[in-house]
């Protein structure tokens, strides 16, 4: 097996990965919505997940580890498509929240921290911002 090889399998098992968390934030509130589907499926695509790795996980998605990102720039990038997910049918439920806490705990993120964390990328969310504008300001608030 080639270097090239490997890194291909370990890029695909970590978007794997994290499309799993993604998944679970989706279904914490007990069903998928066409909002949260549309999101899923475009999602599914641009981290070339398999329809076979799709099924699966839509069927268990806990069995899938959370991976964090060794820099923080891909927590930040992690963290807005959770959120993005959680938002996407404008209501961020206790229990999405919760979900959402746990996995960013997950990325690596403070536990201290944690609720103004999340609070702020909720808010960053609902305002529609990008990902680039998502990060510089999650990054601003660390100063």
């Amino acid at each position: 097996m080639s270097i090239l090889d490997l890194y291909s399998s370990a890029f695909l098992e970590r978007n794997r990965d994290h499309f799993a968390a993604i998944v679970r934030v989706a279904l914490s509130d007990g069903d998928i919505n066409t909002e949260e589907k549309a999101f899923l499926d475009r999602l599914a695509q641009n981290l070339n997940i398999s329809e076979e790795d799709y099924a699966s996980i839509l069927k268990d998605p806990a069995k899938y580890p959370i991976n964090p990102p060794l820099f923080y720039d891909s927590r930040l990038e992690r963290l807005y498509d959770l959120t993005r997910m959680i938002y996407a049918d404008h209501i961020a439920d206790e229990e999405e929240t919760q979900m959402l806490y746990k996995l960013a705990i997950g990325l690596g993120f403070t536990p201290g921290n944690i609720k103004y964390i999340v609070n702020k990328a909720y808010d960053l969310v609902s305002h529609g911002v990008d990902l680039d504008t998502f990060k510089e300001e999650m990054k601003h608030m660390n100063r």
